[in-house]
């Protein structure tokens, strides 16, 4: 909500995901999870940027070059790898499956809030909990 009482809707929110080098990361999405690569944009002989969609989600990646030469203030921040996604699923079993020779930065657990949880580092360097809604006892 804006402080001059005005709202607008928000229709969609994206992450972009800046990382050396994209193709590690793309890999993640697509092999694992099903994600189509829907635009690639290249940045010399690597991508610069990418957007991936699966099941009306859509995430972003930039390489950090790419983001040198497009937004240069953007570029000489850092701490990007603090970045942590939470992806709710259907299935956390199907996903703890096909992450199962990741480490687990956050092995499959239940939280107080009520989740199946695990969580794992992308090829980026980003963390990415998956969870699903614990079976009520």
């Amino acid at each position: 909500m804006a402080s001059s009482g005005t709202t607008t809707t928000v229709r969609k929110l994206t992450p972009v995901l800046v990382v050396e080098h994209i193709e590690p990361s793309l890999q993640f999405w697509t092999e694992r999870l099903g994600f189509e690569k829907t635009v690639e944009v290249p940045e010399g002989d690597r991508l610069g940027f990418v957007i991936l969609v699966g099941n009306g989600v859509e995430i972003m990646y930039q390489s950090r070059a790419s983001v040198q030469s497009d937004v240069p203030a953007i570029a000489a921040m850092r701490g990007g790898e603090a970045t942590a996604l939470f992806v709710e699923v259907a299935d956390i079993g199907v996903v703890e499956r096909a992450m199962a020779d990741l480490d687990k930065i956050v092995p499959r657990r239940t939280t107080f809030y009520g989740m199946e949880e695990i969580g794992v580092r992308e090829p980026g360097g980003h963390v990415v909990i998956f969870a699903q809604p614990a079976a009520k006892a």
